[in-house]
């Protein structure tokens, strides 16, 4: 509903009447100018406790949230969720208001954002539904399984180079879906946690600091599950030095996958690419490379080999 600074109480109720036939909920009452510019939001309490003479003027509230007629879905979303609004006005390039959107209009964009964001983690590179042609799932689904198949290639040359090591020390090579496993989980984890901060736009403080964080974070859960892994390969082989070794490498392994899941995503975003791409199978398979890579030289060292 809009109404004008200039109308008095009386005349306001008047024309809200007349356009309340046109809609079919009132969220929000919108005061513009004479040449109607948004100026900003009424009150229906100071509207109904108001003398009917007052105008406008002197009781509108003149600060408004607003988007312009060209403002991406999907920030218009974060706006309204950010602020908790149920309806938000519309405006020009020279703004004057031209509608408003509400909060069910907004839901749909706000599905079809999590869809998106769902289907990139997964590794689905395109919008598509289950009953769309088998030719394009496939074409949403390769391009990721093809980078799967390339990180898959490169642990295997990786692992080839220290063939000597896991020959001699059999015991390495059992451990090794461990290490991806939780290299993997952790950067997944950790890229997740950014995505949805950026998607909410709530997440504080520099890079720096939050690289510095989950440096912390990742160091404590390292520390905990290497202890574990620890006792229980001492235990199982009692080798201390090879139970070191799977232990300290666990404890890197989670780091750095810990800071490449925080990096890549403020990173991409920074880029004005969308993070949410970072937290499916590239930040598996960089940390699959980069955790099993570490495994093999920590373990390398600690052996003495």
């Amino acid at each position: 509903v809009k109404v004008r600074e200039s109308w008095n109480v009386l005349t306001c109720v008047k024309e809200m009447r007349a356009q309340a036939e046109n809609v079919t909920r009132v969220h929000s009452i919108y005061v513009v100018d004479d040449n109607d510019k948004l100026k900003g939001r009424l009150s229906l309490k100071d509207l109904l406790t108001t003398s009917t003479k007052s105008h406008i003027s002197d009781i509108y509230i003149p600060k408004v949230d607003s988007v312009n007629v060209n403002e991406d879905p999907e920030e218009v979303a974060k706006i309204m969720s950010k602020y908790d609004l149920e309806a938000i006005p519309v405006v020009d390039e020279i703004g004057r208001l031209v509608g408003r959107i509400t909060i069910d209009d907004i839901v749909d964009v706000i599905k079809e954002e999590a869809e998106k964001d769902y289907q990139l983690a997964a590794g689905i590179s395109q919008d598509v539904e289950a009953d769309d042609s088998i030719w394009d799932l496939t074409r949403a689904r390769l391009p990721w399984l093809f980078l799967g198949l390339v990180g898959g290639v490169g642990a295997a040359a990786i692992m080839g180079g220290f063939e000597d090591m896991i020959r001699d020390h059999a015991i390495l090579f059992f451990f090794t879906p461990l290490i991806a496993a939780m290299a993997g989980n952790v950067g997944v984890q950790s890229s997740a946690i950014i995505v949805q901060g950026l998607a909410n736009d709530d997440l504080k403080g520099s890079v720096g600091n939050r690289l510095i964080k989950e440096m912390l974070l990742a160091s404590l859960n390292g520390v905990i599950l290497a202890a574990v892994l620890l006792l229980f390969t001492w235990a199982y082989k009692g080798e201390f030095l090879t139970a070191l070794a799977l232990s300290v490498s666990l404890i890197v392994v989670i780091i750095v996958a810990g800071l490449i899941g925080t990096f890549i995503p403020l990173f991409l975003d920074k880029r004005g690419i969308d993070p949410a791409i970072a937290t499916g199978p590239f930040i598996t398979t960089s940390n699959d490379i980069f955790g099993i890579l570490i495994y093999f030289w920590i373990a390398k060292q600690v052996l003495g080999i």
